[in-house]
């Protein structure tokens, strides 16, 4: 049991791609809050051929990004079980029961912080020398782990398979009500993040700023508060129940 009240009631923007938002939104709403759907990202497949014939080749190493990484290589290659692999690698838990429910679970994904930095730590990883590794991830991802694995001694590539795009909605109606019905939000990513501010522009600049946002990597974090985000909370873990808890402890502290 949380050691922080219920939702009571409070309005979450909840910001994710509109297919991985479900179970985010049905705890929000068991906790008594309100879920308000507000995607500010979708997900397209990049069609490269490029990405399609790395994926088929032999891998040391194989690391999958996200969730969104997994299923866009999937919809690519005829076997989930990646029999050319040796070790596959994911980000976090939602990636890696992607790759489970494929037919082949990761063989390392770390246990704590579900994130490049924390997957680096691992003792597996240690020396990479004459490796090959295959970075799946959408366009324009991060070159950290990149950037360790060739520092170890690795030959590193990327596939990407997904672009994130923003969408085009038009926020006038959620600003019109936003006092009475956002008390908080909810970031995934930096990406998330800045499409939101993006797409709220310059008209909702001033009250997203002013609500209290929980976020799931401390460098999100950073880039909140260089918005000018005044309340920004890390959550433990990047899982929903981390999240819901994050969420429940700013809401108790909401007048």
């Amino acid at each position: 049991m949380s050691a922080h009240s219920d939702l009571a009631g409070r309005g979450v923007l909840v910001t994710r791609p509109a297919g991985q938002a479900d179970e985010l939104c049905r705890l929000i709403e068991s906790a008594g809050g309100r879920a308000l759907r507000f995607p500010t990202i979708e997900i397209e497949p990049t069609r490269d051929p490029r990405a399609t014939a790395l994926l088929a080749e032999s891998w040391d190493l194989m690391y999958f990004v996200s969730r969104n990484a997994v299923e866009q290589a999937l919809a690519l290659v005829a076997d989930g079980t990646w029999p050319k692999v040796e070790r596959l690698a994911a980000v976090g838990r939602g990636t890696a029961l992607a790759l489970a429910e494929s037919g082949r679970g990761p063989d390392l994904v770390p246990s704590e912080r579900y994130e490049s930095e924390a997957l680096l730590e691992m003792p597996e990883l240690a020396d990479m020398r004459g490796r090959r590794v295959l970075i799946v991830r959408g366009e324009g991802g991060r070159g950290l782990f990149a950037n360790a694995m060739a520092e170890r001694g690795a030959e590193v590539h990327y596939a990407e398979v997904y672009r994130r795009v923003r969408p085009a909605v038009d926020p006038a109606a959620l600003l019109a009500n936003w006092s009475r019905d956002v008390d908080l939000v909810m970031a995934t990513s930096d990406a998330v993040l800045l499409n939101l501010a993006e797409m709220l522009g310059p008209e909702g600049r001033a009250p997203l700023l002013a609500t209290p946002l929980v976020v799931i990597a401390e460098r999100t974090r950073e880039t909140a508060l260089g918005l000018g985000f005044e309340v920004v909370l890390v959550a433990e873990r990047a899982q929903d129940a981390s999240i819901l808890e994050s969420l429940r402890e700013l809401a108790s502290g909401l007048g």
